[in-house]
């Protein structure tokens, strides 16, 4: 097998180790309880031990939000930016502004009894993820110095699930 790198416009190939073995599927449900909307909410841990039980030497991560007004994201974890992009998703789409969504007088399709006015959510999700796919090189996630793993609150604070699935041998 070969790996292949780019560096400065130019290719870089070096044979990786072959490892015989099955391919191993490995898949969690994460529950956490968010508590800010918007909110930056570091799974990085917990994504990191779940990929050390797996096994997994050389595959890949998926975390997965199983929400529409969730996200999953990486960037750093530093306090003032993380106040930034909270900011930053409230300029996009704030919650007062006039969403159709909200108008439950007119609204009709997946309405639940405890509804609540979250248009905003919806559309500053568009401008996120609802996953993020993590190399796993030598049992451990590929993430670079200062990136952390986060989901990522636009709504109101409450249970969430998180699927992780690492796939590799």
């Amino acid at each position: 097998m070969l790996e292949q790198t780019t560096s400065r416009g130019r290719a870089h190939r070096r044979a990786l180790p072959q490892r015989e073995g099955k391919t191993v599927v490995v898949s969690e449900y994460l529950e956490i309880e968010t508590t800010a909307a918007p909110g930056f909410h570091d799974i990085t841990d917990e994504i990191n031990a779940i990929v050390a039980e797996s096994g997994v030497s050389f595959g890949h991560v998926t975390i997965f939000s199983k929400h529409t007004t969730a996200a999953i994201r990486i960037n750093e974890n530093e306090p003032l930016l993380l106040r930034d992009m909270c900011r930053t998703l409230r300029q996009i789409a704030p919650s007062n502004a006039y969403y159709e969504h909200n108008d439950f007088s007119r609204r009709t399709v997946n309405m639940n009894p405890d509804e609540c006015a979250n248009g905003h959510a919806h559309c500053q999700n568009l401008f996120l993820a609802t996953s993020e796919t993590i190399p796993v090189i030598n049992g451990r996630t590929a993430l670079g110095t200062y990136q952390s793993v986060f989901v990522v609150e636009l709504d109101h604070p409450r249970e969430r699930e998180i699927l992780i699935t690492v796939v590799g041998c």
